[in-house]
């Protein structure tokens, strides 16, 4: 009796165990897209600021008038020495904007920053991003002065503390309608490729339900 008892509780707690285990894996799923943050009282060109910044051809550039404004974006950090995470993140975008598509991705702009403005010249950024098949229409690579890269790095939540330890998180979003989305950098490119494509959508059309 004792037994069959001890069996049952053990196959009860193997269950609740398999239940606790599928449960952490769907949230950890979902945590790795996050929904769209919506809304928002800052003024985007104030909080975001024109600060002047640099890019890969060695055009200057104020980052919300000339980079952000009216666009859905898509943006990260990078430095040009890197030999681990940012190549292989930066290719994966490049696997989200194929999954995009050509008409999708013409609506989606990439925005990639330097935590390194210090070494990272236009050429360098320029050489990172063809080796990594990153040269690509509507993708942009930031340096500049390290004062306003840092501004701008800050503004957004992703400077790090050095160099090599700057932020890997991903950041979609619809700036002209403040929608804006936080990735883990291992979900999955079709999974970021859908969370761009939402944000491309008219807004009526995704509170809907499509």
């Amino acid at each position: 009796m004792i037994a069959a008892r001890r069996t049952v509780f053990l196959a009860a707690f193997a269950a609740l165990a398999q239940v606790l285990t599928l449960a952490a894996a769907a949230q950890a799923a979902a945590q790795a897209v996050a929904p769209p943050a919506t809304g928002g009282t800052h003024d985007a060109r104030a909080y975001f600021t024109d600060t002047e910044l640099v890019d890969q051809h060695g055009r200057k550039v104020r980052f919300y008038s000339d980079v952000l404004k009216d666009r859905v974006v898509m943006l990260n950090v990078v430095y040009a020495n890197c030999k681990d995470a940012c190549p292989l993140i930066t290719r994966k975008l490049t696997e989200v904007r194929a999954t995009l598509g050509e008409e999708a991705a013409r609506k989606v702009h990439f925005i990639s920053i330097s935590s390194d403005p210090l070494h990272d010249t236009p050429a360098s950024l320029k050489a990172f991003a063809a080796k990594n098949h990153a040269d690509s229409p509507n993708w942009i690579f930031l340096t500049g002065d390290k004062a306003k890269v840092d501004f701008v790095l800050s503004r957004l939540g992703q400077l790090g503390n050095s160099v090599e330890e700057h932020s890997t998180l991903l950041i979609a979003g619809d700036v002209p309608n403040k929608r804006w989305s936080k990735i883990r950098p291992d979900a999955p490119p079709p999974a970021i490729a859908e969370r761009l494509r939402l944000l491309t959508e008219p807004v009526e059309k995704v509170s809907l339900g499509r």
